[in-house]
C-alpha cells in the first residue's frame, strides 16, 4: 500500500500568497479550486485540515475508506494532557468538537469535488453525513445521528471591567482602535486587518466592508470614539507606506507593511496578560458587541445587517445571551405570576365531590324529625322509635329552630281522645277475662 504524507509549501507572488501545495496533484487540484471560490482564511483552513488528515491516515487519497475517517475520529479524540484534563465546556479530553467537525468537513470537501470529477478514481465520499437513524426510513442527514455532536454553547462575552481593564492596557493608538472596531462596531479581525483608507468615511462615521465573510460587502457604522483612536493614530503614529491599508506594522524589519492576523493576536493577548484577563479573543468582543447592542433595544435585523450574518438563525443567538434583556422582561411579569400562587383558593358553594353527593343523598333518605341517623348502613338498627337516645343520632344547627319549639312548647291534648280514654278505662268497662280453664 502506498503511503502519502502532505508537506504544506505557500507560494507567494509579491507579498500575496499565490498558492499552497500539499505536495499531490489531488489535493494541489483541490486547493487551487477552493482558492478561487473561498477567502485566505477559508482556503488556509482547508489546507491545514487535509495536511492534518492525511498525516494520520498516511494513505494514498483514492485508498482512503471509512475505516479510517473513524479511526482519524477517534485520533482526533483521544487525551491530549491526560486523561483527567477535560474542557470544562464539553467535558472532552480531545480536541474541540468544532474543530474535529470543521478538519471532517474539509475532507468532505475534498472527495465530493474527487468524486464529481469522475478521472480520479473515486465514485463515493468515504466520509459519512451522519449515522443511520433510529427512526426506520430517516434518509442520512435528515434526521440520523451526526459523526460530532457539537454543543450548543453560548458564546462569551466581556463584562464592563473587563472591556475598561483591557482598553486600559493597550499601548498605542493604533491597537486602541483596532479594538475598538470589534468592540464597538462588532467588525471581524480579518475585516479590521482589511481596511483601506478610502474605506472610511469619517464623516458619516461608517466604514465600508469590501472584504467580509463569505464575499458579502457591507457598510457599518461605528461609535465616534472609533474615528477619535484612529484619527490619534492616523496623525501621530502610522508609518509613511505605500499600502492603502489602515492598519499597519509600527516597528521593526516589517515597519509600513500591513498587519497580519497573528501580529493582532499578539497584541491582544499581551493587552489581556496585563490587563489579568483569562481571556479576551477578537471574536470574543465581536460577540461583546453585538450583546450590548441586544440589550440597549436593538432589532434583530438591524444587528443581523450591522454584523454581515448570511440568515437570522445566526443573529438569534445574541437573543439567547442577552441577560438584561431577558431579566427585564421576566421581572416585569414575575409580580403577575407570583400573584396568582398568594390568592387563596375559594371553593365555589355549589361545588362538591362525588362522595359528599353520596353522603348527602344519604342524610336525606335516613332524615329524621330532630336529625338525621348517621349509622353506617351495614349496621342493623336496634332502635326502631327511641333514635333520639341513640348514640348515631347526629343534628345540627339547621335544626334548632324546630327543637327549641317542641322544648318550649308543651303538647296539645285532644279531648276527644280523652273522653273515650275515661271510657274505656272506667272500672265498670273492665271485663274480666273468660274462665279458660
Amino acid at each position: 500500500m502506498d503511503q502519502f504524507m502532505p508537506c504544506l509549501i505557500r507560494h507567494h507572488r509579491g507579498s500575496e500568497l499565490a498558492a499552497i501545495t500539499p505536495g499531490h496533484p489531488l489535493l494541489d487540484d483541490y486547493l487551487a479550486f477552493v482558492a478561487a471560490r473561498a477567502r485566505t482564511n477559508a482556503w488556509l483552513a482547508v489546507a491545514s485540515d487535509l495536511k492534518i488528515f492525511f498525516g494520520v491516515v498516511a494513505k494514498e487519497p483514492t485508498q482512503v475508506n471509512a475505516a479510517d475517517v473513524f479511526a482519524f475520529l477517534a485520533f482526533q479524540r483521544t487525551a491530549r494532557l491526560g486523561e483527567r484534563v477535560v474542557r470544562l465546556e464539553d467535558g472532552e479530553p480531545g480536541l474541540a468538537a468544532r474543530t474535529i467537525a470543521r478538519r471532517l468537513s474539509s475532507v468532505r470537501g475534498l472527495y465530493a469535488y474527487l468524486a464529481a470529477r469522475g478521472d480520479t478514481g473515486v465514485s463515493r465520499n468515504p466520509v459519512p453525513t451522519s449515522l443511520a437513524a433510529r427512526r426506520p426510513g430517516a434518509r442520512r442527514g435528515k434526521g440520523g445521528m451526526p459523526l460530532i455532536r457539537t454543543p450548543r454553547t453560548l458564546p462569551r462575552v466581556l463584562v464592563p471591567s473587563e472591556v475598561d481593564a483591557l482598553r486600559a492596557a493597550l499601548r498605542t493608538h493604533r491597537d486602541r482602535a483596532m479594538v475598538e472596531a470589534m468592540l464597538l462596531g462588532g467588525l471581524r479581525r480579518c475585516e479590521v486587518l482589511g481596511l483601506r483608507l478610502d474605506e472610511v468615511n469619517a464623516g458619516e462615521r461608517r466604514v465600508f466592508v469590501a472584504e467580509g465573510k463569505g464575499g458579502r460587502q457591507r457598510m457599518v457604522p461605528v461609535s465616534a470614539r472609533f474615528f477619535a483612536s484612529l484619527g490619534d493614530y492616523l496623525d501621530q503614529e502610522r508609518p509613511r507606506t505605500s499600502s492603502d491599508r489602515v492598519f499597519v506594522v509600527l516597528k521593526g524589519s516589517r515597519r509600513g507593511q500591513p498587519l497580519s492576523a497573528a501580529g493582532l493576536d499578539e497584541i491582544l493577548d499581551g493587552a489581556r496578560a496585563r490587563a489579568g484577563l483569562r481571556q479576551a479573543t477578537c471574536h470574543q468582543l465581536r460577540h461583546t458587541c453585538f450583546t450590548r447592542l441586544r440589550e440597549a433595544g436593538m432589532a434583530l435585523e438591524a444587528i443581523q445587517a450591522q454584523a454581515g450574518h448570511r440568515s437570522m438563525r445566526m443573529t438569534l443567538v445574541y437573543a439567547r445571551i442577552a441577560d438584561r434583556t431577558v431579566a427585564d422582561e421576566y421581572f416585569s411579569v414575575s409580580e403577575k405570576v407570583e400573584a396568582l400562587y398568594d390568592q387563596p383558593r375559594a371553593l365555589p358553594a355549589d361545588a362538591e365531590g362525588a362522595e359528599m353527593r353520596k353522603l348527602r343523598a344519604e342524610m336525606h333518605r335516613r332524615m329524621l324529625g330532630n336529625g338525621y341517623c348517621a349509622r353506617p348502613v351495614g349496621l342493623d338498627c336496634h332502635f326502631e322509635s327511641i333514635c333520639e337516645s341513640c348514640t348515631f343520632f347526629q343534628t345540627t344547627i339547621e335544626f334548632g329552630p324546630p327543637c327549641r319549639h317542641n322544648a318550649t312548647t308543651p303538647p296539645k291534648k285532644d279531648s276527644s281522645a280523652a273522653r273515650k280514654c275515661s271510657t274505656d278505662c272506667s272500672p265498670d268497662s273492665i271485663k274480666p277475662p273468660p274462665n279458660e280453664y
